[in-house]
């Protein structure tokens, strides 16, 4: 059995958790996200990511808006919506009690 592999899929099943997480009160563009992402060891590439921003939109928990940048093209911060508050909220309620299930089964 792969390690790595085992490893990424975890990465993965708490990627949109954590993404929703870093836009809980402050909005972000793509960059930015990856990198608070990369400065928690969680390794992201940005054809990663792109398509998980759009599925969160396309799913009403984000919205976006173009920013005029002063070093560069324009640049597009991700927000959460209203409904993408109170899932986050659930996620937060999920997340705790898996982590609590898991402690206690590692033990």
């Amino acid at each position: 059995m792969n390690i790595e592999n085992t490893k990424a899929q975890m990465r993965k099943g708490v990627l949109e958790y954590c993404i929703l997480s870093i836009l809980n009160g402050e909005d972000k563009y793509a960059s930015e996200i990856l990198e608070s992402l990369k400065d928690a060891k969680l390794l992201v590439v940005e054809g990663t990511i792109y398509p998980l921003l759009t599925r969160l939109k396309n799913a009403g928990l984000l919205a976006y808006r173009w920013e005029e940048s002063s070093s560069g093209p324009p640049r597009k911060y991700y927000a959460l919506t209203k409904t993408g508050k109170l899932f986050l909220k659930e996620l937060d309620t999920t997340w705790n009690d898996l982590k609590n299930a898991v402690q206690l089964v590692t033990k």
